[in-house]
This record gives structure tokens, sequence and C-alpha cells, in this order.
């Protein structure tokens, strides 16, 4: 693994897209925002870059990666797309939505990042951040969270250089992000699958689709079993913290992560409280997620109990993530 590299930090604007581009095209390792939070980009192409990218993060081998690129023609010389992924693409593309589509004949991801499947997952992102250095890179940049694996994801450049300073080559500092919880991964199979709940929602996704999404097996979400796309492994996204879930009350020394207007008994004790969104509003939890987590954690409670939030838009993102995060390690 890289250790002890110099890890350089650079505004977003030109001079860092194309610092960017350059690190990238010599097999380094590079942090950029995108609308859901920060990835740590490698050259999909450089099998080498990608096991350095997988060793910074402490990252299973198993876990596959997602392929960014600039426009769908570039994603299409990846990716073969039939008229269902076609119609999503158009609807949802540049955004918060991840596409796993049958790899195209002598596709140039390095098998490493597909995790030996014969699927690759493609996004085209909508931060101009990430569009600016895929442009100036010119090829496919596989790019999960900026973080080390298992800890909860990057919203703004100083979250990736506290775990991952020293590790990588380049930081590019865009500010946070909009969007805070990674992106939606449909699976393009026989039946349109939803891999991984997350920056758009279901509801918005079905509609386009004229059809339900299902849901992979429960043991397609395990730890032990090789997953069908990233973000599915069950414990993840974790605080050092332990995570309590629909807390209806905070015990004496807990933290709180709270949801809307209400208060819970034994709130006034806390260690320490954060509320994702006091008027309740889903995007803004969904934003302020990974933050707050972070923040809370940083205090170090004993534990860190979570108010129910709604299963429904995003809401189903935000419980997502948390479930993985209070998953027992």
């Amino acid at each position: 693994m890289k250790t002890g590299v110099e890890t350089l930090i650079l505004p977003a604007g030109v001079a860092g897209a194309e610092a960017a581009a350059r690190t990238l095209a010599a097999g380094g390792l590079v942090a950029f925002p995108t609308e859901t939070v920060y990835g740590l980009g490698a050259d999909a192409a450089n099998a080498t870059a990608i096991a350095h990218l997988y060793a910074a993060k402490g990252r299973p081998a198993f876990n596959p990666l997602i392929a960014h690129v600039a426009g769908l023609s570039a994603a299409q010389r990846i990716g073969r797309f039939d008229a269902r992924a076609l119609k999503l693409a158009e609807a949802f593309w540049p955004g918060p939505l991840t596409l796993v589509v049958p790899k195209t004949e002598g596709c140039p991801v390095a098998d490493l990042a597909t995790a030996g499947l014969d699927t690759v997952a493609i996004r085209i992102p909508a931060h101009p951040v990430a569009q600016a250095i895929l442009r100036a890179f010119g090829g496919a940049v596989v790019a999960p969270s900026a973080n080390i694996s298992g800890h909860v994801s990057p919203t703004l450049a100083a979250h990736v250089e506290s775990d991952l300073s020293g590790r990588i080559d380049l930081i590019v500092d865009g500010g946070p992000v909009t969007v805070g919880v990674e992106s939606t991964i449909i699976g393009c199979f026989e039946t349109a699958m939803l891999l991984r709940p997350g920056g758009l929602s279901r509801e918005r996704i079905e509609a386009v689709l004229g059809a339900s999404l299902v849901r992979p097996t429960a043991e397609g979400e395990s730890d032990d079993s090789q997953p069908l796309a990233p973000g599915m492994l069950a414990s993840h996204y974790a605080p050092r913290a332990p995570v309590r879930l629909n807390a209806q009350e905070v015990a004496p020394g807990e933290a709180l992560l709270g949801f809307g207007p209400a208060r819970l008994p034994g709130m006034e004790a806390a260690a320490a409280v954060m509320n994702l969104s006091p008027t309740g509003d889903l995007d803004e939890a969904a934003a302020n997620l990974f933050g707050y987590l972070r923040s809370l954690d940083a205090k170090g409670t004993r534990t860190i109990a979570v108010m129910t939030i709604p299963e429904e838009g995003l809401g189903e993102a935000i419980n997502d993530r948390l479930r993985r995060a209070a998953v027992a390690r």
C-alpha cells in the first residue's frame, strides 16, 4: 500500500482539474467532489492503480467499483445499454444514479474494478468539478467514497484528509457536496433491481420505468458473499461508536441524531445532539447524514441514538445507510 506519500490539497478550478488528470494518468489516487459524496478516483483501466485504491481504503477486493465517465458515449464504450437502461440514462444522467449493465466486448475497465463480474457499474456525475476532471482525464475513473472502507462517507474535503492523508496523492477541494448520500444503484438485469437506495428516489425511477423495482435477496447483502454492486456489504458507513436505531429515549451518555421537531425523553442530558432536519425535510437530512455522524463520533460518545426516519423518498436511502452503520462489528 502507498503510505507516507505527501497528499496535496488543491482548490477546485482549471489548475486543480489538470493536476488531477495528470495524477490519474500517472497511476495516482485523487479525491474529488461529486454531488453525492467525495470520491476516491483511479484510472479505471489501470489495475495497479486500482490495487493501490483498494489498499488505501482497506476495501475488500471482491467489492466492485463504479466507473465514472463524462458522458453517455463514454458510458456506451464500457457498458451495453438495452432500451430500459438507455431510458434511465437519458432521464437521470448526469446525476446520482448508477446503472449496472453488461460489459462491452473488450471493456477497458480492469477486471479488478469489476470484482470478476461480467457487469460494470457506471455513473455520469453532475458535479462540475467531477465533470471537469473527467473531461481533462479523458477516460473512465473508478471512484468509491473517499474514506477508509466501512467508515462514514465524506461530504467535505476535510473528511477525506482525516481518513486518507498520507495514503493518496491529491485532494481537490470543491466545498460541501449537495446530495450527501451515495448514488442509487439499479441493476439492469432481466428484472430491474434496486441494488442500493441512494440520492435518487425509488419512486422517480419507477415512474420512468413504468414498473416496480425488486430488491436482492438477503444473501446478496451479507458480509461473506460477493456483492452485486458497490455499497452492499452488510456492515458499512460505520462510525466508531455503536449506533442505536429508532430511539424513543436518550440514555445518559448517549449522543442523539435527531430528525424533525419532536423531543425525546432524556434529550436534555444527551452527550451531544444534532438534528438532521428540524423541519423533517428528507433531502436536508440526507445532505447532513454523514457529516453529522462524523461530528457526533468525534465527540467520543459511547453510543449514537438515532430517531426514527420515515421510509419514503430519500428516507429509504438514509435508513439503508443507518442500518448498515448499526451492524455489530
